[in-house]
């Protein structure tokens, strides 16, 4: 039944055709394929080699209507910094005994870690664990920070990190068909409009060369990488 759905919703669609960002949207919403609530992705291939360190395009950006999905969030941290992060709304709390927890047990029951610096030489220790699924604190992105309460509340809001991948590629959750597009479109300007800012001075040519928006379970929509770029630009 599935098939048969985004056939029907491949036929809506110009193969050939690049869409101005929002009518691209327009069509995921209108397109949506499966009963659950879907996650809305935009890929943005950029004129980068990741090969070269200081082309590595990475960042965050705050969702202004959040993801749809509430991250679990592990602070790691001593003293005080431990109660402002329970008051602030953190999900999992400690220091040794938590990463011990992970070390030992694998235990992996949350979405983002946050630390703060003068635990990091123990966090280490699981840099194997956390690194190659994306959750190893890192300062560049705001989770090693002694402002512990600040960087779990703008997770809990909708924080997004995103990093360009081998091919050059920039995935991101904007958030869930259900916003529809106007909500998901907001989204959309505000990622661009970071991923702009992380511009490597070093990137030679057109920066943003190509975009697509798909949800789970539907087609991809090709986008017009000019007009998104100037949309970018202006929520920049």
């Amino acid at each position: 039944m599935a098939g048969k759905k985004y056939q029907e919703a491949l036929k809506k669609i110009d193969r050939q055709k690049r869409y101005p960002l929002d009518e691209a949207l327009r069509l995921v919403v209108a397109n949506r394929v499966a009963k659950f609530d879907e996650t809305v992705e935009l890929a943005v291939r950029l004129g980068v080699d990741p090969r070269q360190a200081d082309q590595n395009v990475r960042g965050t950006v705050v969702m202004p209507n959040g993801t749809g999905k509430v991250a679990r969030v592990l602070v790691l941290a001593k003293g005080e910094k431990e109660r402002e992060a329970r008051e602030a709304g953190a999900d999992f709390v400690g220091g040794e005994d938590l990463i011990r927890k992970i070390q030992e047990e694998n235990w992996l029951d949350f979405d983002r870690v946050i630390a703060t610096p003068d635990i990091m030489g123990a966090v280490g220790r699981i840099g194997k664990i956390l690194g190659p699924r994306g959750l190893m604190p890192n300062p560049r992105v705001g989770t090693v920070t002694f402002d512990v309460a600040r960087a779990v509340q703008e997770v809990k809001a909708g924080k997004v990190d995103y990093r360009v991948d081998k091919a050059g590629v920039v995935h991101a959750g904007i958030g869930k068909i259900s916003f529809g597009e106007e909500k998901l479109a907001q989204n959309a300007h505000a990622l661009l409009a970071s991923i702009l800012r992380a511009k490597p001075s070093s990137a030679k040519g057109n920066y943003v060369r190509s975009l697509a928006v798909s949800a789970t379970m539907s087609p991809g929509i090709r986008v017009d990488p000019v007009s998104a770029v100037r949309s970018g630009a202006e929520a920049a």
